[in-house]
């Protein structure tokens, strides 16, 4: 079935949201000797979560690894630091980021559940298909081939949703089975979603695919305007195909913002003058697992540069440096194409945090409702 381009988003439509990376891994969000004013322990997670909700963030994202290495030798579990945010802060919906085939979906079902109730409904997930080989050998757990792993995540999003919202559910599937399973309590059902939002990451044709098939959201490595517009319209394609409405798209960005566009420009040159370079190619040789062992040599990290991959989710790309009023347009404009969800990594988070409260997101919400004044409503 045939989708047209992405058209720009219809004013009076809902307005650009923010998300922001949890530093609980240590390292910082970038591979870089530089110094970041960032810390991975919860005492500082839980004041930077009250301030990121009170600064305009609608969302965090709880990061997963379970074994150090590349520039994070320490790392706090997600779905259980996720809870502990939640219960420090009041309007944040925070998303915890598992693995298929390290997590069961019934599992993972139960705990969301009560994560959902404890927090009033505002517990989601992050399915992350897997790009770290090392960890699932450590563990003694088979890796496989790059779209099986997409296939079975597919598989886990589909028993995960079913549990959730269905009584004596049922799968039989390649791998995972449900046989008469019921939930109860089960999450809470609200106006803004009947279960916990299911995010997804990856950038590949089969990410793309099974993004239309049975996603809410759609995570994106960064991009620039022209790979937004190819994702999002590979992405309006599959859930055509399958009769669903298109997830909702995120796209990642690291955020630089100056009172100079000279002051970003010189952090950036900064960050990657004093990469890790060790540990960059480290993480470079590990991700040879996702993108570039595709068929078609689409997906993460397949063209990234060592720029890129100074900050793990290619996260420069996106061009959200500069002063307040540069990355406020830009934002504005990748609203436009069909983002919904900026998710944002800092240098210094406390404190750009706060910066970008004050001094962006004000400029954002003006340019959208000078956006929504001049465009008429399509009738």
């Amino acid at each position: 079935m045939p989708v047209s381009p992405v058209s720009p988003v219809t004013p009076g439509s809902d307005p650009v949201r923010f998300a922001y990376w949890v530093p609980n891994v240590s390292g910082g969000l970038v591979t870089s000797t530089i110094e970041q004013r960032t810390d991975w322990g919860y005492d500082y997670n839980r004041e930077l979560a009250v301030l990121a909700e009170n600064n305009g963030f609608d969302y965090a994202l709880s990061q997963v690894r379970y074994m150090a290495g590349y520039g994070a030798e320490y790392q706090h579990e997600s779905t259980s630091f996720s809870l502990a945010l939640l219960l420090a802060t009041q309007r944040l919906k925070v998303i915890a980021a598992v693995h298929p085939g390290l997590w069961h979906p019934g599992v993972l079902a139960k705990l969301g559940a009560t994560a959902d109730h404890l927090s009033n409904g505002r517990f989601a997930v992050n399915v992350v298909s897997g790009w770290f080989k090392g960890e699932f050998t450590a563990l003694g757990e088979p890796w496989l081939e790059h779209d099986e792993r997409y296939r079975r995540s597919e598989e886990f999003i589909r028993a995960l949703r079913k549990i959730w919202t269905e009584d004596h559910a049922e799968l039989a599937g390649d791998f995972y089975r449900l046989r008469d399973f019921s939930l109860r309590p089960k999450p809470l059902n609200t106006p803004e979603r009947p279960h916990p939002e299911i995010f997804q990451g990856g950038n590949s044709t089969a990410a793309r695919a099974m993004a239309g098939r049975v996603s809410d959201w759609y995570f994106s490595n960064g991009k620039d305007f022209d790979g937004v517009t190819e994702q999002i319209n590979d992405i309006r394609a599959s859930a055509a195909q399958s009769g669903r409405t298109a997830p909702k798209f995120g796209l990642n960005g690291f955020l630089i913002a100056r009172d100079t566009e000279a002051e970003a420009r010189e952090t950036l040159r900064e960050i990657v003058a004093k990469a890790d370079t060790r540990a960059v190619h480290g993480f470079r040789d590990a991700v040879q697992q996702a993108g570039p062992s595709t068929a078609d040599g689409k997906g993460m990290w397949q063209d990234s540069s060592f720029e890129d991959l100074v900050q793990y989710n290619d996260g420069f790309r996106t061009g959200l440096i500069g002063t307040p009023e540069q990355i406020a347009e830009r934002i504005v404009a990748y609203r436009r194409l069909g983002v919904d969800l900026l998710l944002l990594g800092f240098l210094h988070y406390l404190e750009e945090v706060e910066y970008f409260g004050k001094r962006v997101l004000p400029l954002v919400r003006e340019l959208e409702a000078q956006q929504a004044e001049s465009e008429p409503v399509a009738a």
